[in-house]
């Protein structure tokens, strides 16, 4: 029969990993990396639970780090097995890995310089060589299109609404002998209803076992309409006198920000003002986006009567370090959008470390911020953030937007399942213990389902 190991993302947010095995064959949902606290990325470093040449395929969700991040790390330990995914993801793929394999090397180089690792020396968990390795096994597979990673499975792929390419896998397992396969549904990471930029996520067929994100499980999102509340935010960073410092994940949000700031300034919502994307991935992808425009939803652009756009002669595209520190020149009113999302590395940290003291500065937090990570620090109220060894004072404001959330709160995952009729059991996971158990009980409670949340390493037949 079907097996089914949980090998990440489960009891924790990142590091999706799910094995299926059938018919002696072995399927790898999602290939992420752990991220946040130092116990978590400290896992990347475990020997991986089955040996990497064993696996036949890996089938990707979409391609935020946390789902596929452990890519090249799988292929230096011997995977050579095709890795299906959408097109969309097939030319995002490229840009998230090597930047993941360059902040890989950035940091081994940091630890040795410093002295602090435990490692001597210090090396970084992949390089680029390893990225090349892994695009030349990707192959983009249209949704909604039927096909075979392995033997005794079959697998397509639907619109998950979450980023630009993103998707839920349904999968069929074959059982021994000639009963009918194992039907599996992998939500990957579930979008939002009515998100600005992304089509919404279409619901899922029925299955005999679902195995669904919980990010917010435990929670509903303040209800709001996107381009109200970045109004309101934006305008009040005007009103102060300063910069705007949005930390965004290169691909996706950032997009999506650019989008929105532009459509309330072409309606007049907002005064005209310079926006900066100051990220090399991020403007790579703008031109990713630009050439997949067909998955947009531009709807809040036409309510307001503007013509849809990624791009105008507002938006500066800062590429190269010159670029990027030439922002600091700047006073007054102004955005910069930067990386990394939870600010963890990336260009953000060098305007924090700018800005966070002036009190005309304001902060923008658009998305989920792990455990761990400074976004997190600083939400939760820190007066000091650390940053590349010195604690910088924050006496910037800090301001929050959930309308832009990526993932669906508790009630937008039950509006996402619609009618599906009761899998034989359910498994949580992409949550944090609270949120795990909260959407548990909250499904146990509304559709009376068999709900489990898994641990690391656990395994199921699924009969």
């Amino acid at each position: 029969m079907p097996r089914l190991t949980f090998l990440g993302a489960a009891g924790v947010v990142s590091g999706s990993r799910h094995l299926v095995e059938a018919e002696g064959r072995r399927v790898l949902v999602d290939c992420g990396l752990f991220q946040g606290e130092k116990h978590l990325r400290e896992r990347n470093w475990d020997r991986f639970l089955v040996r990497p040449d064993s696996i036949d395929a890996v089938v990707l969700t979409h391609g935020h780090i946390d789902h596929s991040g452990y890519l090249p790390r799988l292929a230096r330990e011997g995977f050579t097995g095709p890795i299906y995914t959408s097109p969309a993801t097939v030319d995002l793929l490229g840009l998230l890995l090597y930047d993941s394999a360059k902040c890989q090397a950035e940091d081994a180089f940091y630890a040795n310089r410093k002295g602090y690792s435990r490692h001597k020396p210090a090396l970084p968990l992949y390089e680029e060589r390893d990225v090349d390795r892994v695009l030349r096994l990707v192959r983009a597979v249209p949704r909604e299109e039927w096909f075979g990673p392995a033997e005794g499975v079959r697998c397509r792929f639907h619109e998950a609404g979450h980023m630009l390419g993103s998707s839920f896998i349904e999968m069929e397992a074959a059982r021994q002998g000639n009963g009918p396969p194992v039907r599996i549904v992998f939500s990957g990471d579930v979008g939002r209803f009515d998100a600005p930029l992304y089509k919404d996520p279409i619901s899922p067929p029925a299955c005999d076992y679902l195995v669904c994100e919980s990010t917010y499980g435990d929670r509903d999102h303040t209800p709001s309409r996107p381009l109200d509340e970045l109004e309101e935010v934006t305008n009040e960073a005007i009103h102060r006198g300063g910069m705007m410092l949005v930390a965004s994940f290169a691909i996706g949000r950032c997009q999506q920000l650019v989008y929105l700031l532009r459509t309330l300034m072409a309606a007049g919502r907002v005064p005209q003002m310079p926006i900066w994307v100051d990220s090399p991935m991020a403007v790579d992808a703008m031109a990713v986006f630009r050439k997949h425009g067909g998955e947009h939803d531009f709807s809040e652009a036409k309510m307001q009567g503007v013509a849809e756009s990624l791009a105008s002669p507002f938006v500066h595209l800062a590429k190269t370090p010159e670029e990027s520190k030439a922002i600091n020149a700047h006073q007054g009113a102004g955005i910069v959008i930067a990386s990394s999302g939870m600010m963890n590395g990336g260009r953000i940290l060098h305007h924090l470390a700018r800005r966070l003291p002036d009190p005309k500065t304001t902060v923008l937090v658009a998305g989920y911020q792990a455990k761990g990570t400074r976004g997190r620090t600083l939400v939760d109220g820190a007066e000091f953030l650390r940053i590349h060894g010195r604690d910088i004072p924050v006496r910037a404001v800090v301001q929050r937007v959930d309308a832009l959330s990526g993932h669906a709160d508790r009630h937008e995952i039950d509006r996402w399942l619609g009618s599906l009729p009761a899998p034989r059991r359910t498994f949580l996971v992409h949550g944090e213990p609270p949120a795990a158990n909260g959407m548990a009980e909250f499904l146990k409670a509304r559709r009376g389902w068999d709900v489990h949340v898994p641990s690391i390493g656990e395994a199921v037949d699924l009969d």
